[in-house]
Parts: C-alpha cells; structure tokens; sequence
C-alpha cells in the first residue's frame, strides 16, 4: 500500500477517534480534541491527493477509498452535530440527499465511459462545508453547550450562527447539486 492510500485509510480510522471525541463531554477539552483530529483528516485529504498525483501512486484503491472517506467523515460530523442539536437535521438530510444523488449519478455515467468530475460548484460546497464544520466546533470550543447554562440567550446566539454557516453550506450544496443533474442529465432523461 503507498503513502498516499495509507493516509486515507488513516483518514476513515480518525473518524470513529473524531467520534468520541466529541460525543464524550467527560473527556476534558474534547472539543478541543475533536477539532484537532478533524483537522489531521482534512489534512490527509489533502496530502494524500497531491501527493498521488505529483509521484505518479494513483491507484484504483485510492480513487474508491478517498471520495469515501471524504464523505464518511463530513457525513459522520454532520449528523453528530444534529444529534447534538448544535445544527438543523434537516440541513443534514439536504446535503445527505444531494451526496447521495451526484453518488447515483456517477454510478450512471460511468456505465456510458464518462468521469463527473468535480466542479467548481462541488469544491466551492466542499471548502466551505469545511470551514463551517470548523467554525461551529471552535464555537462549541470558545461557548460550551453546557447543560443548566445560565446564559440561555447567549447559546441561542450561537445556535444562530451554527444554523446561518449550515444553511450557507445547504444553498451551495444544492447549487452544486443542481449543476451536475444539468450537466448530465441525458444519460438519465427517462424519455430516451
């Protein structure tokens, strides 16, 4: 296995790691753990596709596995944070919708020999799902959800800020959604 591939499958073994931590409020500053192992795999994510791509290891693995892990540990993010009530499920259920959609698309086309790859929409959508996911933990980091928090009014600020970066995340995932049905959608028009 290359360096590249290992990096990703370090990518999906950091993701039940980011889990715990932050699911587990009894871990002291696991926040703060949590955002440091989110950004070791967002880093991963980065290295292991350039460093494929300069030293010629793209393999077959990697471009299965590291789309996968990508989604796994955004997915993953997304619905702790619903399950923790810091975002809207709903916004997760969009952007788990759209996912799963371009997923079925590529699946499609790829029967018909055509690539989809990423546009600017998608990489736009990605960076800055990233960067909220990012910026809703920092805010957990700085503002703990801490329960009996006397301060009600101050929490309910930041759950506005959390809903305002996911809701932006949302319209960029539906733009981007929207581009690639567009783009490919004779290779699924039901008429033909």
């Amino acid at each position: 296995m290359n360096l590249p591939n290992k990096l990703t499958v370090l990518r999906v073994l950091l993701i039940p790691v980011f889990l715990v931590f932050v699911l587990l409020f009894e871990i002291p500053n696991h926040m703060v753990w949590a955002l440091v192992v989110f950004a070791l795999a967002s880093i991963t994510d980065m290295l292991d596709g350039k460093i494929a791509r300069s030293q010629n290891l793209v393999t077959t693995f990697g471009k299965f596995l590291d789309p996968l892990a990508d989604k796994l540990l955004v997915m993953s993010a997304l619905i702790t944070f619903a399950f923790a009530r810091w975002i809207d499920p709903i916004a997760v259920i969009i952007i788990l919708s759209r996912e799963f959609m371009v997923t079925g698309l590529r699946l499609v086309v790829a029967e018909e020999g055509v690539v989809v790859a990423a546009g600017i929409w998608g990489k736009l959508k990605t960076a800055f799902t990233m960067i909220a996911l990012v910026a809703i933990m920092a805010l957990q980091i700085f503002f703990p959800d801490e329960k009996g928090s006397p301060d009600l009014n101050w929490h309910s600020a930041i759950f506005l800020i959390n809903e305002a970066l996911i809701w932006i995340s949302v319209v960029l995932t539906l733009i981007s959604g929207g581009v690639y049905l567009k783009a490919y959608w004779k290779y699924i028009d039901s008429s033909k």
